[in-house]
């Protein structure tokens, strides 16, 4: 039998790094990666007996009772891709903003910021924007862009406005209250959106013909008004809902999730939208989505348990606390090192392969693993817009005019990510961004 104890762990975590790579370049899922290398190392460093205790460890990962929470957002986002909510949402927030110059990109960051706050998932999120608003700013003649822009980093603030997914994941893996993580993300999350406001706001100022303003001004009805601002009532109903409901210590995050389904298929049943083929294809949706987590998480899971079993996680700890006796800068090593797996790694696998590392160093360190939980949500904010595997670029694609391609998108996408840079630069100098709520 393979003895890789002799390698020591130094030579073991190289060697598990290195296998995880070359597996990684062949084009096998990362799931099926991390299972793989956590079987080769649990048998080849402690033999047959240690299979059982990596078993225990995937289920009890998987049958924390906040994992419900999941499906349950994503179902909600899966419903809200199939409705005409999102469509009518934007709809009225032409109500919003006058001839400010700028005024549609901001109408989308609002749009994008509701839209977020009812589910918190992704890419849905970049696709129906991809194709309500790109073409509207495109048509008004929007520099191509900024237009691009607006549309991926509204889209990716999903990571940060909860009801967040990568919260929920990074709570499971810290053991920190997910109601919490919530809360704390509320103010960063409407700082970032803020941000992008503003510079598009000063595009519009500065470079006017980048963002002009509507030759012709809409002039609408009070009865059509009140229409449109019928688009934004549910939406915002199940808004309030939800987050309220977390918020208010009326309902926990899954029961909360809940409500958010229950709310979302009102709506559409009060729309006259609802059908039978509608909530088939949303719950198929979601069991591609949540399999692809379950998945990712089983293997995660293993492969920690693994390295933790072979002194590894003491191992990577002593490494970080010898780069620097200031703590901050072991803060800042772990922002590099999220950001670097961020261009290659979808952030599933970085928050369950990376989380439950840093998580006890960070306490150690005396820093608060909720305001540590900000961080890496931004972190994960910068990778979804990051070359080469930016998986918003990829979303808005799959939607965008043909003449659009990929270098394009992401050469546009460079300003947005240097604010998502400062934003993370305010909340690394100034915890109480976070920390607000104590």
């Amino acid at each position: 039998m393979l003895d890789l104890q002799s390698l020591g762990i130094g030579g073991g975590s190289v060697a598990m790094f290195g296998m995880l790579l070359v597996l990684l370049l062949t084009g096998m899922p990362l799931a099926f990666v991390t299972i793989l290398v956590a079987l080769i190392f649990a048998l080849g460093w402690f033999g047959p007996m240690a299979v059982p205790i990596v078993t225990t460890r995937v289920y009890s990962f998987i049958m924390q009772y906040v994992f419900v929470s999941i499906p349950m957002f994503v179902l909600m986002a899966s419903i809200l891709d199939r409705s005409g909510i999102a469509r009518d949402l934007f709809d009225a927030m032409r109500l919003v903003g006058g001839r400010i110059r700028g005024r549609v990109g901001v109408q989308t960051l609002l749009v994008a910021v509701v839209l977020a706050a009812m589910s918190g998932i992704i890419g849905g999120e970049i696709v129906l924007l991809g194709l309500l608003a790109l073409p509207q700013m495109l048509r008004l003649g929007y520099d191509r862009r900024l237009a691009i822009g607006i549309v991926c980093a509204g889209g990716a603030l999903g990571t940060m406005i909860p009801p967040s997914i990568v919260l929920i994941i990074y709570g499971l893996s810290a053991s920190v209250s997910i109601a919490e993580l919530f809360t704390a993300s509320f103010l960063p999350g409407l700082l970032l959106a803020a941000l992008y406001a503003t510079y598009v706001l000063a595009i519009g100022y500065f470079r006017p013909e980048m963002a002009p303003i509507p030759t012709q001004q809409e002039q609408m009805p009070f009865a059509d008004k009140l229409k449109l601002l019928k688009g934004l009532f549910l939406p915002l109903l199940v808004v309030v809902f939800v987050l309220g409901s977390i918020y208010g210590g009326i309902a926990s995050v899954t029961e909360a999730s809940a409500i958010g389904v229950v709310g979302v298929i009102l709506s559409t049943v009060l729309r006259g939208e609802f059908s039978m083929k509608m909530m088939l294809d949303a719950s198929m949706q979601t069991l591609r989505t949540c399999g692809m987590i379950v998945w990712i998480g089983i293997g995660a899971t293993a492969l920690i348990g693994v390295y933790n079993l072979m002194g590894g996680i003491n191992f990577i700890k002593e490494l970080l606390l010898g780069v620097s006796d200031t703590p901050i800068v072991i803060i800042l090593v772990m922002m590099l090192i999220l950001a670097v797996l961020g261009m290659f790694l979808d952030w599933v696998g970085i928050a369950l392969l990376t989380i439950p590392i840093f998580a006890p160093i960070v306490k150690e360190l005396g820093y608060d693993p909720v305001w540590f939980g900000v961080l890496f949500a931004l972190n994960m904010q910068i990778s979804f817009l990051s070359p080469p595997f930016g998986p918003a670029a990829f979303y808005l694609k799959s939607v965008a005019p043909p003449d659009i391609s990929l270098g394009t998108i992401f050469r546009s996408l460079l300003p947005f990510i240097a604010l998502q840079a400062v934003a993370l630069v305010l909340v690394l100098l100034f915890p109480s961004l976070a920390l607000w709520y104590r």
